[in-house]
């Protein structure tokens, strides 16, 4: 990659937390918090992460509804949440990921509504959190977890908006792709840390960060690997190796029948 590339992507997610930031205060004075707590998501029992995770009978997987991404561009926009959604939890999927960025990822926010309402397994919102009336909106649109992106947040800012996640019943996975931002970042409100394969500066994707992290992340946490898991072999070698879940959307998604392709590929793990 030529060094203009790398500048060009590195950029990329520089310019999501600016959108996103512009969206928070525009979602804001759309929707206030007082409205937002008033939603029946809000009162609902959340599913703990933990559980569904280490439950034997599940695969370990939390699987991706994903229409699309910067570096790919379209990835699957033929199919329908619950026909894929369905189709994972029926695979042995312990938790779905659904993306709520617009964007860039051309997810939306009605897309992770239909997961909640149509599965009985976590749901977790996949987004750019950067403030806390995101938390509390991921609580009213049905999330049991919310991610935070030690890439793009302070430590402090980790703990503030994990202890709201916590206070509200939610589970709370911190994303890391290296030694430092893991380091800096860990907080006991934490309840799973996964490693992201893919690098979000260049998008490069390489499994080895999972190899190189897993014995630096405290017991304590559940540990996802992240991106890029694409044999099943791979999977059997990160249980190995320590990780508890897999977070898997791409390699499923670009199929014709997502469901379909999870199913046949936790039959090789």
């Amino acid at each position: 990659m030529s060094r203009s590339e790398t500048t060009q992507s590195g950029n990329i997610l520089d310019k999501i937390v600016a959108k996103k930031r512009q969206e928070i205060e525009s979602d804001r004075h759309r929707t206030p918090i007082i409205r937002l707590e008033e939603s029946e998501n809000f009162f609902r029992e959340c599913y703990s992460l933990r559980q569904f995770i280490l439950d034997p009978l599940r695969t370990g997987v939390i699987a991706e509804f994903k229409r699309q991404s910067p570096s790919k561009g379209i990835i699957n926009d033929s199919v329908t949440v619950k026909q894929v959604t369905n189709g994972y939890a029926a695979a042995g999927a312990s938790a779905l990921s659904v993306l709520t960025d617009r964007s860039f990822f051309g997810g939306r926010k009605a897309d992770l509504v239909e997961a909640r309402k149509v599965n009985q397994i976590p749901v977790l919102r996949k987004e750019f959190m950067l403030d806390e009336y995101q938390v509390v909106e991921a609580k009213a649109l049905g999330a049991d977890i919310i991610l935070l992106i030690a890439a793009i947040l302070t430590p402090q800012e980790i703990r503030k908006l994990a202890r709201l996640a916590k206070d509200l019943g939610m589970s709370v996975l911190l994303e890391v792709h290296n030694k430092a931002e893991l380091k800096r970042s860990i907080t006991p409100e934490l309840d799973a840390i996964g490693v992201n394969n893919r690098n979000l500066g260049n998008f490069e994707v390489s499994v080895q960060h999972s190899y190189d992290l897993v014995e630096h992340i405290p017991a304590e946490f559940l540990k996802i690997s992240e991106s890029g898991l694409s044999d099943p072999k791979t999977i059997t070698e990160l249980r190995a190796a320590g990780f508890n879940g897999f977070l898997i959307g791409e390699n499923f998604m670009k199929t014709q029948d997502p469901g379909k392709a999870m199913k046949e590929f936790v039959a090789g793990f």
